[in-house]
């Protein structure tokens, strides 16, 4: 189905017509002869099935018109209108909606349970579609809202702790963009546009968030140990060809290797270093 206008003309004028109709018909049924009451007759039938031919259209919104099984077409322009009589109408609202979904408990490309959700922005573009070619479009795209965070889930890993390629939470707009793409797609078929798709709610799921979590802190650890090795090694390194550029102290391999060692012992370790005075010896 393709969305198509349907014919329609003002409705305050067709109500003067409709009043023009009826006084024809009062003045008909005031002469006695036999084809003045027909005719009378006529008119008042006339009238009366053009009565159900207004409408009122509120601003945003659609009415979708069928003449005994048969799509007539859609009137999309706010006011009041006269258009075919006896013709079933349907409203379908034009506005900009908010749709969010409810937690879903999904399993990443890891197989790892984790509880996602989102909100989809999106409006009515096509009016024939969403009333003919799905039965209901809000629970269509509530269901298939759904099953493409499903999907979209299921094919990236809840985090990358090697801090490479795309995960669920370090690519949150790149799996929005996907999940917007997969739903227009999905939707299409409905006269649904998707204005924007967001994660509202992204965590592991209870039975895992504990052992998880140890395991971001180790990884985090062992990344700030990683930052704090080298620069302990830097450091080190730096003090020893400054004093030997500066010529102050010659220092031989073994006292080297132990200044080295003391510059690294107190830079990563994760107390403050004690420092022992060495005040020389009794001989």
């Amino acid at each position: 189905m393709i969305e198509e206008k349907a014919w329609k003309i003002n409705g305050f004028l067709a109500l003067i017509m409709m009043f023009v109709l009826t006084v024809l018909g009062v003045f008909s049924f005031l002469n006695l002869s036999i084809v003045s009451v027909v005719a009378g007759c006529v008119i008042f039938i006339i009238v009366t099935v053009c009565l159900s031919g207004f409408h009122i259209v509120s601003p945003n919104e659609a009415k979708v018109l069928t003449f005994f099984g048969k799509y007539m077409g859609s009137i999309r322009e706010p006011g009041f209108w006269m258009t075919v009589p006896l013709s079933q109408n349907k409203k379908v609202s034009l506005k900009v909606r908010n749709f969010n979904s409810e937690k879903l408990k999904v399993n990443d490309i890891e197989g790892n349970p984790v509880e996602i959700a989102a909100v989809v922005v999106l409006k009515v573009v096509d009016s024939a579609k969403a009333v003919y070619d799905v039965d209901n479009y809000e629970h269509f795209v509530e269901i298939q809202s759904e099953t493409a965070l499903r999907h979209i889930a299921s094919r990236y890993p809840y985090d990358h702790f090697e801090e490479e390629g795309c995960s669920l939470r370090g690519n949150a707009e790149e799996i929005a963009g996907e999940i917007a793409g997969e739903l227009q797609a999905r939707l299409a078929i409905a006269g649904v546009e998707v204005i924007e798709a967001r994660l509202t709610h992204l965590a592991y799921a209870t039975e895992i968030a504990s052992a998880m979590l140890q395991r971001q802190q180790a990884n985090a650890i062992l990344a700030a140990r990683q930052k704090i090795v080298e620069g302990a090694v830097s450091m080190a390194q730096m003090a020893i060809e400054r004093l030997e550029k500066d010529g102050t102290i010659e220092l031989d391999d073994e006292r080297r290797m132990a200044m080295i060692n003391n510059l690294l012992v107190a830079i990563v370790s994760d107390r403050s270093a004690q420092p022992v005075i060495n005040t020389g010896t009794i001989y």
